[in-house]
């Protein structure tokens, strides 16, 4: 394996019109590390990431240097030649096309129009498949596979464009548990081979096991570079807020009468007999693996894939709710797991996305929308819910993910729900802003809302539920008052069959 440094960048700015985006940065990457980069949303990181893709120019007076030479106008295919490959959080592959297309389709651009050697082409592929020690048919068409397996051909295409840097941005976030290690044990074989690995990820616990080295930065600037021995998640957080950040224990309180009570939910295929009561004022945590039916059953109670059978009361009122409408008219609102692909409208300004779940409400007289109600309504939440920046008119998804999140949280609030439902409402967000995200589900709470939080994240799970219902292959196995649950009982719920929970208390 090679030694010494692959990649270094000195003194990198980045200006846009009236934002420094990045201010000095500093990033050193030697052969076979694996380099984690850190920041909370909004610090710059998607900005460092898209320079060394040379998708952006730094300002004048960066130096970049890869393997000793200088480098001056970096652009996309000059960083795949250099070998410096990204793999972001939605792989950017082409899920219409075969595998062996995806893997090879960089190589392909280099040939520059000539006639596709089909044979040359799923060769490739599976080189790069063999390398990573896995087998996927090279003819599938990409759709037709697994998220992880996805992932895999991401990484194979990188293997394939001959990396020396793969950046890996939040690649664990639509993984399973085992999934994760399954990745994590390639990245440890991409390692050994020298290949670097820049980690970008809010999960802490996942840095900690496979990154050596740690750049922080915040707000745009260079805070430093820390090998693994020198930190721990409390020094680690406060390098990257800036201020202590702590995720404390629900506490045990009063609760209200029932809100909302599922009997005998059932969805052939997704999820069986479930039951349970949702009090004023309570927080209910549900959690289980990926794929067990947690996200398919909120979605049967709010209308979207509705269930074959079985009954829901809102407040002790049996109804039947058939679309998402139904369910806002009987008080009930989503945050769902996507902010990009189904929580937002990304070239929608904050203040659309706010309103949009009230625009009969914020009518004149005249029956059009009053733009002094949207624009009234757009600043009492930015203010609410703190969204940075605070500027109404400006397009979501030129916001942090942090803040993103917020927006929705927010134009489902506006609906004034007496029970909120998130799915993973703190996914690919920075510990700031999940703080900020607990703090206002505890507030909520509060102040007499019924809210179902469904999360992967163990310490979330644990650190605001007042209790806890885990999902296993459809059914609830497991039921834990939130005072009383650790990780060990939810994960052996998670996991292991228990036949006492079948029939265990809906409340």
């Amino acid at each position: 394996m090679m030694e010494g440094t692959y990649i270094k960048l000195s003194n990198v700015s980045k200006t846009f019109p009236g934002v420094k985006a990045l201010d000095g940065i500093e990033l050193e990457i030697k052969y076979g590390e694996v380099h984690a980069l850190v920041g909370e949303n909004g610090a710059g990181k998607s900005t460092l990431i898209k320079i060394l893709a040379g998708n952006y120019q730094p300002d004048e007076g960066a130096l970049i240097e890869i393997e000793g030479e200088k480098i001056s106008g970096l652009t996309p295919m000059e960083a795949i030649r250099r070998g410096i490959i990204v793999i972001y959080q939605d792989f950017s592959l082409f899920p219409n096309l075969t595998v062996a297309e995806n893997i090879s389709i960089s190589n392909q651009l280099e040939k520059k129009g000539k006639p596709v050697d089909w044979k040359e082409m799923r060769e490739t592929a599976k080189q790069a498949l063999s390398a990573l020690g896995v087998d996927i048919d090279t003819d599938t068409i990409l759709e037709n596979l697994s998220i992880a397996k996805q992932q895999l051909v991401a990484i194979s295409r990188a293997l394939a464009c001959k990396a020396k840097l793969i950046i890996m941005d939040e690649p664990t976030s639509t993984l399973s548990g085992g999934e994760v290690e399954l990745l994590f044990t390639i990245i440890k074989n991409l390692q050994a081979r020298g290949i670097s690995i820049l980690f970008v990820s809010h999960k802490l616990e996942e840095l900690f096991k496979v990154c050596s080295v740690f750049t922080v930065i915040r707000d745009g600037q260079y805070i430093g570079t820390y090998p693994k021995e020198e930190m721990d998640n409390e020094k680690l957080i406060k390098l990257m807020v800036g201020r202590k950040v702590e995720f404390n224990h629900q506490s045990a309180k009063q609760i209200g009468e029932a809100v909302l009570e599922v009997k005998n939910l059932s969805k052939e295929g997704n999820f069986k007999d479930i039951s349970f009561v949702l009090h004023k004022g309570e927080i209910l945590g549900i959690t289980g693996l990926v794929g067990a039916g947690r996200t398919e059953i909120i979605q049967a109670i709010c209308g979207i894939a509705c269930a074959d059978s079985g009954e829901i009361y809102i407040k002790g009122k049996k109804v039947l709710i058939r679309s998402m409408e139904e369910a806002v008219k009987y008080g009930i609102s989503y945050v769902p797991e996507s902010r990009l692909t189904e929580g937002l409208i990304l070239t929608k300004s904050v203040e659309d996305n706010i309103a949009i779940t009230v625009l009969k409400r914020l009518r004149g007289k005249n029956r059009l929308i009053s733009r002094k109600k949207k624009e009234d309504l757009a600043k009492e939440w930015i203010e609410k819910l703190n969204i940075k920046p605070g500027y109404s008119d400006m397009e979501a998804q030129k916001l942090s993910g942090g803040n993103q999140q917020k927006i929705v949280v927010a134009k489902w609030l506006a609906s004034d729900p007496s029970i909120l439902i998130v799915d993973e409402p703190t996914n690919g967000i920075d510990v700031g802003a999940k703080s900020e995200i607990h703090d206002l589900l505890r507030k909520l709470s509060d102040q007499g809302m019924g809210v179902i939080m469904v999360s992967s994240e163990l310490t979330e799970i644990l650190s605001i539920s007042d209790r806890v219902l885990v999902v296993r292959r459809g059914r609830i196995n497991g039921r834990f008052d939130g005072t009383e649950a650790c990780q060990t009982t939810i994960m052996n719920a998670a996991i292991l069959k228990n036949e006492k929970a079948k029939g265990g208390p809906a409340s």
